[in-house]
């Protein structure tokens, strides 16, 4: 069965762990059945997204199995808008990425609705990093935004209710449940308050997490073969144009 991962990593990270290079994210997915991953460059996401952005660009081009999320810095929100238009010019990039811990902007904030007007107009998929309640706010913020379609990278975390009855309110929520803590119920819950099948997407935080964390949470589901399918790779396929 075909799998594509919507939110892994490429590059070293400021931990104790030696998963910086390129030949770890295809180990893994060679081992796991993956056959394409969107990536974001981890100094992009913690350091100086331009600059990460500009050495995952160079990965890309030897790498066709890989895929690129350009991070946006919206503390650094014209320079982010030009790069992001730059990275998809490329032809690697398929889509933004946003982590609101490390630049300190939450969803909610001044900053982050500026930052997805820019987004709304570039018009591609957003992998936002969500953990908390205030994932809650996506449907309102998306209201007038529709070209934006965001995917919730962790499918709010701890907040994982509140993701899915997010996702309830708009279809262009995805959720992704990725995560070190494999709570039960999370899939179960989002399909029991009407989550289309549509709007599931597979994803492992690779290399930081090994993905048969995330295969095991998916897999005990309860999905139909078919559901499966849509959810490790039809959804994906169809939101990326892959």
């Amino acid at each position: 069965m075909r799998i594509i991962d919507v939110h892994a990593h490429w590059g070293p990270w400021p931990f104790h762990m030696e998963v910086g290079d390129v030949a770890l994210n295809l180990e893994l997915m060679d081992r796991y059945g993956i056959e394409l991953q969107i990536v974001s460059a981890a100094e992009a996401v913690v350091y100086d997204a331009v600059a990460g952005n500009a050495k995952l660009a160079e990965v890309l081009q030897e790498q066709p199995r890989l895929h690129g999320y350009a991070v946006v810095n919206a503390n650094r929100l014209e320079r982010s808008a030009q790069d992001l238009r730059d990275c998809l010019s490329t032809g690697r990039f398929v889509g933004a990425k946003i982590h609101t811990t490390y630049p300190g902007v939450p969803i909610g904030s001044p900053l982050m609705a500026d930052t997805f007007d820019m987004l709304d107009e570039v018009g591609v998929p957003l992998l936002l990093h969500t953990w908390g309640t205030d994932v809650s706010l996506l449907p309102e913020m998306l209201e007038n935004r529709p070209n934006l379609k965001v995917i919730a990278g962790h499918a709010g975390g701890d907040a994982w209710r509140e993701a899915a009855r997010a996702a309830v309110e708009c279809d262009r929520i995805y959720l992704e449940h990725c995560r070190t803590v494999t709570d039960a119920g999370r899939i179960t819950f989002a399909r029991s308050v009407g989550v289309p099948m549509e709007q599931f997407l597979f994803g492992t935080d690779s290399t930081l997490i090994d993905p048969c964390i995330s295969l095991g949470v998916i897999r005990d589901a309860g999905f139909t073969p078919e559901e499966l399918e849509q959810v490790l790779a039809t959804n994906a396929s169809r939101l990326f144009g892959l």
